[in-house]
C-alpha cells in the first residue's frame, strides 16, 4: 500500500503559502509507515519545531489501474475518508531553498492520519462534500471538494499515467486554506459534513 498525495489542489491554500496555482497536479508520496489510524496519538517529532496540520479528503483505490481513462475512473475507488497530511514546515522550507526533494518533511512516520473509510454510496455528491478540521474545539479549516482544482477522477487519470494504482492505495486529495502549526497538548478532530471522522491528540 502506498499513499499518493496531492499538493496545492485548492487555490486559496496555494495562495496562503505563496505558491503558484499549478497547471498540473503536484504529486508526492508517503510510505505505509506514515499511516496513523484508529485515533491514535501523534507524537511530535524531534527533528522539527514547526509541524503543521493539513486536513484532506482521502479515497481508497479498489482496482489496479494504469493509464486509466476519464470515463472509467469512477470504477477505481470504492470508499472515502478524511485525514491529516502532517508537514514539517521548517524542514520543507530548508529543503526547498536548496532545490532538494522534500519527502523528509512529508513522509516521516505517522505523518498521515487516516480515518475509517466509508462506502461511496453514503454520500450524495462526491464533488460537493463539506469537510472541516477543529483544533481544541475551534474550527481551523473548512473546505468543499467542489473547490478542488483537479477533481478526484482527474487525479486518478493523471496519477495512473505515471504510477500504477493498486488495490488499497490511498490518495490524499489536497487541503484547503487554513493550515497551521500544532503544539503538544492540541486535539485535532476531523469531520465530513456533520459526521465525526477522526480524533488525534498531539503528544
Amino acid at each position: 500500500m502506498k499513499i499518493i498525495a496531492v499538493g496545492r489542489n485548492y487555490i486559496d491554500h496555494a495562495k496562503e503559502l505563496n505558491n503558484p496555482v499549478p497547471e498540473k497536479p503536484v504529486i508526492f508520496l508517503k510510505p505505509d509507515t506514515a499511516v496513523l489510524k484508529d485515533n491514535k496519538d501523534f507524537y511530535y517529532p524531534e527533528f522539527s519545531k514547526d509541524v503543521h496540520y493539513e486536513v484532506e479528503v482521502i479515497i481508497r483505490i479498489c482496482n489496479e489501474g494504469k493509464h486509466v481513462s476519464k470515463k472509467f475512473a469512477h470504477k477505481y475507488y470504492d470508499s472515502i475518508g478524511l485525514g491529516i497530511d502532517f508537514t514539517a514546515r521548517d524542514v520543507q522550507s530548508e529543503l526547498k531553498s536548496k532545490g532538494l526533494p522534500w519527502e523528509l518533511a512529508k513522509a516521516f512516520d505517522h505523518s498521515a492520519v487516516v480515518s475509517n473509510l466509508l462506502p461511496l454510496d453514503q454520500f450524495q455528491d462526491l464533488n460537493n462534500l463539506n469537510f472541516s478540521l477543529n483544533k481544541n474545539g475551534t474550527s481551523v479549516q473548512v473546505g468543499n471538494t467542489k473547490d478542488m482544482i483537479f477533481d478526484i477522477e482527474s487525479l486518478i487519470v493523471y496519477v495512473s499515467q505515471y504510477i500504477t494504482l493498486r488495490k488499497g492505495d490511498l490518495i490524499f486529495t489536497g487541503t484547503p486554506a487554513g493550515v497551521g502549526p500544532i503544539v503538544i497538548g492540541d486535539k485535532l478532530e476531523g469531520f465530513i459534513e456533520d459526521q465525526a471522522m477522526f480524533s488525534c491528540q498531539i503528544k
